[in-house]
């Protein structure tokens, strides 16, 4: 099971909760991992356009446009690129009629899952994460 997805946004709640850069160290104590991982993520978060770095002493990272602008769709796309879904690593058997028709069958049910889980992420800002977070942390 791949955690990218969720680690990507607990780093990009943490930096929405900033009004100042973070640092990957920083950052790292929050998830509970290695810095080394951190700066991983961050780079191809950057590359998505989610956030921005900034080097030297006051150095760190922070959300490169407002929370509520982004969207779990965005973060989920920048990790987790391609299908939700994946099909047989090898072609099942032609002669036999489930296995010459269960990826045709199977197809159609993954583009619905997949439309499904796109609306539902479309749907879901940052903001609204760290605010559910607040709450959360308010009802401890």
């Amino acid at each position: 099971m791949n955690s990218r997805f969720i680690v990507a946004t607990h780093i990009l709640t943490l930096l929405a909760s900033s009004d100042v850069p973070v640092t990957s160290e920083e950052i790292a104590v929050s998830v509970n991992t290695n810095p080394v991982v951190i700066r991983r993520l961050l780079v191809e978060l950057a590359k998505a356009g989610l956030v921005v770095t900034q080097q030297g002493s006051a150095g760190g990272s922070q959300l490169a446009r407002p929370a509520e602008l982004i969207t779990l769709l965005q973060v989920y796309h920048a990790m987790e690129p391609g299908h939700l879904f994946g099909m047989h690593r090898q072609t099942p058997n032609p002669e036999c009629e489930i296995g010459n028709n269960i990826q045709g069958v199977m197809s159609g049910i993954f583009d619905q899952a997949e439309q499904a889980v796109e609306i539902l992420f479309g749907s879901i800002t940052l903001a609204q994460i760290l605010g559910a977070v607040r709450i959360a942390v308010m009802q401890t």
